[in-house]
């Protein structure tokens, strides 16, 4: 018979063995540590280093074998640092994949590996160190000395080469000229993948490589600040923000801008490098494939070194949509653009179209009563004024320069009201230059020969010279 003694006995034994299981569970607590849970490789191949730390025996599920080799594959409790190492991607498209670690007291842990691909060789075959002669001014210090630029329009992008749409070559007096009326910077807008000359490499004909630099050079020799960009060239980049084809068309900018960054080196600060035209994000997911072209754009430009580590960069977006730039090892080198038409039934449409028709006059005083419907009903000083306020705000303010690389009204001759038509032309751009310049935002209007006649450097349009020429006052 169990006396009272055992019953007490007996709970303090099972009291002692329940704390020392209490303990034994405590210090036995399932750990799986890694230090990375993603891991994006270059296209050329590179290493990357984990740490995994675990209470217990683990092994590597490695499922992208045929391309990602591991140090090891398994390992004992404690702490262990495991090289991961990619082989150069030459196939064509993004890979990836996963490597799962699984410890033997049940945790796991996946770490998602991704790489780009090699799609084009690289042309940053003579970077040189950084160059800091001639490069000492910041973005915005750079933009402050513009005062009003022009557009060599319909002609360096134009698909069939220079006199492509009927444009006179560029020549040095033309530039001269042009400087001579005040203007004092140059948009180029110019194509590159129209004179590609082996489109499985990318490779830019020589010649066209040198046409450009001697443009570039007869507007650095008239002390002219130059923007150089990839222009609509196809809409290779400019339509294509959807991300169904990013690893080519980050390839493309790679490979492009090596190979121009390269060839235009040795041009000072003068020269601005830009990204893209007008590229046609329509939403979050978009705008961010188009940072990643920028943000090749970028890597590829510096990557080339001497002058281009200091260069000014200059991005585009829909300015509602932007809002983040591209990383770039260089301070205070990132300027931004968008083009100003507003409204476009006014500035540029040229025939009646199912969404609107063309409008004749604009602005207060300039409205036509012989052709009443022929006045705009949006987009005039107030709409306007708000866009430049938020613009100041939102870029100009921050230190982040803003260029209106395009913007310009032109005349026509079907109006029934021709002198308030020509008036308001004036008018529209007189104001826009002026609120441009007021906000900080660099003006640069777009001219294809319609103002001036390149070829015998003449002006054939004196109101629209004059008129822009007064809103730099």
């Amino acid at each position: 018979m169990k006396t009272r003694f055992h019953h007490t006995l007996l709970a303090m034994l099972m009291a002692v063995a329940f704390s020392f299981g209490c303990k034994k569970n405590s210090d036995t607590t399932p750990q799986l540590n890694v230090s990375a849970s993603r891991i994006d490789f270059p296209d050329q191949g590179a290493d990357s280093t984990v740490t995994i730390t675990c209470n217990s025996p683990w092994t590597i599920d490695n499922r992208v074998s045929t391309w990602l080799k591991v140090s090891q594959s398994s390992g004992a409790s404690g702490t262990a640092t495991v090289k991961l190492t990619s082989n150069p991607n030459t196939s064509g498209a993004t890979r990836s994949g996963v490597v799962v670690i699984t410890a033997d007291n049940g945790q796991a842990r996946r770490i998602t590996v991704s790489q780009v691909s090699t799609i084009y060789p690289s042309y940053n075959v003579s970077p040189l160190a950084p160059d800091s002669a001639g490069m000492t001014s910041t973005a915005t210090q750079l933009a402050n000395n513009i005062t009003v630029g022009w557009n060599i329009g319909n002609t360096m992008e134009a698909p069939g080469g220079e006199t492509g749409w009927g444009a006179p070559l560029i020549t040095a007096s033309y530039v001269t000229y042009m400087k001579s009326l005040g203007f004092n910077a140059v948009r180029i807008p110019c194509a590159w993948d129209f004179h590609v000359d082996n489109k499985a490499t990318a490779h830019i004909d020589p010649v066209w490589l040198n046409r450009v630099h001697e443009v570039v050079q007869y507007c650095i020799s008239n002390d002219m600040y130059v923007m150089l960009n990839i222009h609509w060239d196809g809409g290779w980049l400019d339509c294509k923000a959807t991300g169904a084809r990013a690893d080519s068309v980050n390839a493309k900018q790679k490979a492009f801008w090596e190979q121009i960054a390269t060839k235009m080196r040795d041009f000072d600060e003068h020269l601005m490098f830009a990204s893209a035209n007008e590229p046609d994000p329509s939403n979050a997911a978009q705008m961010k494939v188009l940072l990643s072209y920028h943000q090749s754009f970028v890597n590829a430009v510096r990557s080339t070194g001497g002058h281009n580590t200091y260069r000014v960069l200059i991005v585009q977006a829909p300015s509602d949509l932007i809002t983040d730039f591209p990383i770039d090892p260089t301070p205070a080198r990132i300027a931004f653009e968008e083009h100003d038409y507003t409204p476009s039934q006014f500035t540029i449409l040229d025939a009646d179209a199912s969404w609107g028709k063309m409008v004749y006059y604009w602005g207060a005083g300039h409205h036509s009563t012989i052709e009443p419907d022929r006045n705009p009903t949006w987009g005039e000083e107030d709409y306007l004024t708000t866009y430049f306020d938020n613009m100041k705000a939102k870029f100009v303010d921050k230190g982040i320069p803003f260029l209106m690389g395009e913007y310009g009204a032109y005349r026509r001759t079907t109006p029934k009201d021709l002198v308030t038509h020509n008036d308001a032309v004036d008018y529209w751009i007189t104001w826009n230059t002026r609120q441009a310049i007021a906000h900080g935002m660099k003006p640069f209007f777009w001219e294809t020969g319609g103002m001036v006649d390149r070829a015998a450097d003449t002006v054939k349009d004196a109101r629209t010279v004059n008129a822009i020429m007064a809103g730099t006052h």
